[in-house]
């Protein structure tokens, strides 16, 4: 993992490593790697909550099969609260790089 964040800082050194990068697209740039990384953190997330929550729902269902489909309406609606926060993470990602607020005029 420490090699992962090394590698990374590193091409991100190179990437914005130009003599005549102005001020308005060096915060353009972290913008969209803003965006990017944490919206892979938010559905990385989402996909580990999603699991958990069918895997409970599926072990539920094998001890108790005459509740399974209470379990499954309770699973579905905990699948789209998480994924309603994935969503957030979307639109805020995309505030960020599209209608950049730290940006001037």
């Amino acid at each position: 993992m420490k090699k992962l964040f090394v590698m990374f800082f590193a091409c991100m050194g190179i990437a914005l490593a130009t003599d005549g990068i102005s001020g308005t697209d060096f915060i353009k740039g972290l913008s969209v790697l803003a965006g990017v990384v944490g919206l892979g953190i938010a559905a990385l997330g989402g996909g580990i909550g999603m699991g958990h929550a069918a895997s409970a729902a599926i072990s539920g269902t094998a001890r108790n099969p005459a509740l399974g489909s209470k379990l499954q309406t309770t699973m579905f609606i905990a699948i789209a609260l998480i994924e309603a926060q994935v969503i957030y993470t979307l639109v805020f990602a995309v505030i960020a790089i599209y209608v950049n607020p730290y940006l001037q005029g």
